[in-house]
């Protein structure tokens, strides 16, 4: 096969930013919101991190040395993922939970589609949303006890705030926005995850697009179709998975639309799915589904919001000249 890159045609922008520092930054933006859910829930979520990130990396590097392709693994893609799906995780999972999401997140949804920049999808949510499929108890037990966490002192109830929001019971809005209450490894402080967010904002690895759009949409879709209670829409935009969603997934460079107006577009249609899940559908979470339902919907997106070509005037009724 020949070594020329095969690419499209020009004009092309170049960058002196590289895959590996991307990752790297990321890393860095989730490390917080990451030792946050150790904290919180002690060795358990420590150890799912490291299987998650372990699986993933040598899931990458087993497949591409089985099938002579170049090695990708220090790029820090597959850590990234790992970390994203770990993160996604409860604190009570088996083992083999964790180990068997990044086999499937690496394999089947990256690899088999062409590695890295071919993924129709993000690995880690479709991982997620393939475990809560097939393990639906084991993914959504958020019931703790002392010998987990020694932080949260519910020992009884798995109930989640926004569990609690939808059943009309109360939740403490200050300990959803700081993390010290029940949910997946990586999504329980909203302080921590927008403070991620906006470092990735100031660093250029982002941009507010898609972010602000996505909240912006839900946040007016709640307030219409669920409650005008400004505090009941601040619980929902810090409870479950919406800030670590909104900021490190949605952005993701291959799954997002690469049009400024598609940005717009896809961020309101995550914003509207996310309502429609979390308002009318079976569990009051939806994040995930949103994401990768909207991920489907980037083809047309992109084809539907692509700019004119240089020295095309579009005329009405369509037609270019």
């Amino acid at each position: 096969m020949s070594d020329l890159l095969h690419v499209s045609s020009s004009p092309h922008v170049r960058s002196k930013i590289k895959t590996d520092t991307i990752m790297f930054m990321v890393l860095i933006a989730l490390l917080p919101s990451a030792c946050m859910g150790i904290y919180l829930f002690g060795i358990p979520a420590l150890t799912i991190i490291v299987i998650s990130i372990a699986a993933c990396v040598l899931t990458e590097y087993i497949y591409e040395f089985l099938m002579h392709k170049p090695i990708t693994i220090s790029d820090g893609s597959a850590m990234v993922t790992g970390l994203l799906l770990a993160m996604n995780l409860p604190a009570t999972v088996p083992w083999w939970v964790p180990l068997i999401g990044g086999v499937f997140a690496i394999l089947i949804v990256k690899q088999l589609f062409g590695g890295l920049g071919q993924n129709f999808m993000n690995p880690a949510l479709a991982a997620r949303c393939f475990l809560l499929i097939s393990f639906p108890a084991r993914m959504t037990d958020f019931s703790v006890g002392d010998g987990t966490a020694s932080r949260i002192v519910d020992t009884v109830s798995g109930a989640t705030p926004l569990a609690e929001l939808r059943a009309g019971g109360s939740y403490d809005l200050l300990s959803m926005f700081l993390g010290n209450t029940k949910g997946t490894i990586g999504e329980t402080s909203a302080v921590l995850l927008l403070l991620g967010g906006i470092f990735l904002v100031v660093i250029k690895v982002i941009d507010l697009r898609i972010p602000l759009t996505y909240l912006g949409t839900f946040t007016v879709f709640y307030l219409v179709f669920g409650s005008f209670d400004l505090g009941d829409v601040a619980a929902q935009l810090c409870g479950g998975g919406i800030m670590l969603g909104a900021w490190f997934m949605a952005t993701d460079y291959v799954t997002r639309p690469i049009t400024k107006k598609g940005q717009y577009v896809y961020g309101v249609i995550l914003g509207l799915m996310t309502g429609i899940f979390r308002m009318f559908g079976g569990s009051p979470e939806g994040v995930s589904f949103a994401i990768i339902f909207t991920n489907l919907l980037v083809p047309v997106i992109e084809r539907l919001t692509l700019p004119n070509a240089f020295g095309i005037v579009k005329r009405k009724g369509g037609k270019a000249s």
